[in-house]
């Protein structure tokens, strides 16, 4: 039991992370991964694991170490328009990010209840907000994260579903490429949602309170935080069983939708209903809770992250009072921006687009975002005068801009694909 205990005690930003990356867009992308293309993108699960731990690791050190978020540390160290472009486009990004997850929360709310789309769209965005403004985000995350656990049905779904589990290792250990432009658009989805900027700023900013919560600074935003060998490895290991959630349940949303969906010819998910389809060998007429509890629970985690962090970058960026232990009156223009990211999100809404077609766009988005802020963030935590003896060491250098250059060239040579100029 004391194990347990100590277990539960460790887990702090890291966990609640990687449960958050896990979103509705997240559980959006690879749902289609497995729809559209079976078993043979299984591999992305196990590639992205150890990238997606060491980089944010990465923003977790440099949050722990600074005692400031990622927008702060540009602000001081780089260029302001380094600094600037880099919260427009997370600003973009998280904001249609917003308006997606709020889309697939109605849907799923449609489809249980049959209450019109839109009614839910303001309910979810409204009952959001006041949980952003007036709830602590830790107390609340506390209990949405065991809602989140809902998405374990995927794995249970993949054992009660015959699998060929030979064709399934096979797929998972070795990459299987086509050049095609559906099959790159699809890596750069999976990438994006993955490996998304909201997560950097938001582990750095929350690690970064976290010093001020267990007394390392004194005052939140300023000075340098007292700290141990023993703090870097318990974030190291809260960060490191974060990205295993996330990418676990990754996994077995691919081989659940592709012994499911794939194998009904369901490749192409534009609604709620062929989504839920999936859990269907496990819950039967029960389906559509279990879905939309999954997708409830993981958008309610993921919102506030990513309207929190892009309110956190620019108000760090401004020199606004930020943060989430601070009440609205306190710290209103941070709040404010919280609220004017999820009100236009709500707008995204009206553009035509299906909310789970949505969804994949919003994951594509996320992947021509994330490479830029990247490369700060590899220069920043390999920086002497920023972070001092916990720079980065060779190996989490040579994987972290093994990644960057990986997303960048993904990026680019889809947009290329895009523009029809190869």
């Amino acid at each position: 039991m004391k194990k347990i205990k100590r277990f539960l005690k460790l887990l702090g930003p890291g966990f609640i992370t990687g449960a958050s990356d896990d979103d509705p867009s997240g559980i959006g992308t690879y749902a289609q991964t497995g729809a559209v293309f079976g078993y043979s993108q299984a591999w992305t699960a196990l590639f992205s694991f150890p990238f997606m731990t060491v980089i944010q690791e990465i923003c977790g050190r440099v949050g722990m170490v600074t005692g400031k978020g990622i927008a702060s540390v540009i602000r001081i160290h780089y260029s302001r328009r380094i600094l600037f472009g880099i919260v427009a486009l997370l600003f973009f990004a998280n904001t249609v990010n917003v308006g997606a997850d709020l889309g697939a929360m109605a849907a799923s709310g449609q489809l249980l209840f049959g209450i019109p789309f839109y009614l839910w769209l303001f309910l979810i965005a409204a009952i959001t907000l006041l949980l952003e403004i007036f709830v602590p985000y830790p107390l609340y995350a506390r209990f949405l994260k065991y809602v989140t656990l809902s998405l374990f049905a995927y794995i249970i779904v993949a054992f009660v579903v015959k699998q060929p589990w030979r064709e399934i290792a096979i797929s998972t250990i070795i990459p299987s490429f086509t050049f095609s432009k559906e099959y790159l658009m699809n890596i750069v989805a999976i990438l994006g949602t993955t490996i998304s900027a909201y997560l950097f700023f938001w582990q750095a900013d929350q690690e970064a309170e976290e010093d001020f919560v267990q007394g390392r600074l004194r005052t939140y935003g300023k000075g340098i935080p007292k700290i141990t060998t023993k703090d870097i490895r318990s974030m190291r290991w809260d960060t490191t069983i974060g990205m295993f959630f996330s990418n676990i349940v990754m996994f077995f949303i691919i081989i659940t939708t592709a012994s499911t969906l794939f194998a009904k010819g369901i490749t192409n998910i534009e609604t709620a209903t062929q989504a839920a389809e999936a859990l269907r060998p496990l819950a039967g007429d029960f389906t559509y809770i279990l879905f939309a509890a999954g997708i409830m629970g993981t958008g309610f985690l993921a919102i506030p992250i990513l309207a929190g962090s892009a309110s956190y970058a620019l108000s760090e960026s401004v020199g606004w009072k930020a943060g989430l232990n601070y009440k609205f009156k306190q710290a209103h223009a941070f709040y404010l921006v919280i609220a004017l990211s999820t009100v236009l999100g709500i707008l995204i809404n009206f553009i035509g687009i299906k909310p789970f077609q949505m969804l994949y766009y919003t994951a594509i988005l996320n992947g021509f975002i994330s490479p830029p802020i990247m490369i700060m963030l590899m220069l920043a935590s390999s920086n002497r005068k920023i972070m001092g003896e916990h720079i980065n060491n060779r190996y989490v250098n040579i994987v972290g801009w093994f990644i960057t250059i990986v997303m960048s060239f993904a990026s680019i040579a889809l947009l290329l694909s895009i523009l029809g100029l190869y």
